[in-house]
């Protein structure tokens, strides 16, 4: 389930942040708002809910 503060992939091939990782900061109408962060920038993109999909955000973390 996508709900805000959720992080997010990329899934549509056909857009130019295939497989980028961001946070959803608000959904409305079907679409949901990701926020992708990196190095000196921020972009806020607005993505259908069919072209995205729920990561696991912990994953691939060591535990200490």
């Amino acid at each position: 389930m996508i709900l805000p503060g959720a992080a997010v992939r990329v899934t549509d091939v056909n857009d130019t942040y295939y497989a980028f990782q961001g946070l959803v900061q608000r959904i409305s109408d079907g679409k949901a708002a990701v926020l992708f962060e990196g190095g000196n920038w921020d972009k806020l993109v607005t993505f259908r809910l069919s072209q995205i999909e729920a990561v696991d955000a912990t994953a691939g973390r060591a535990k200490k």
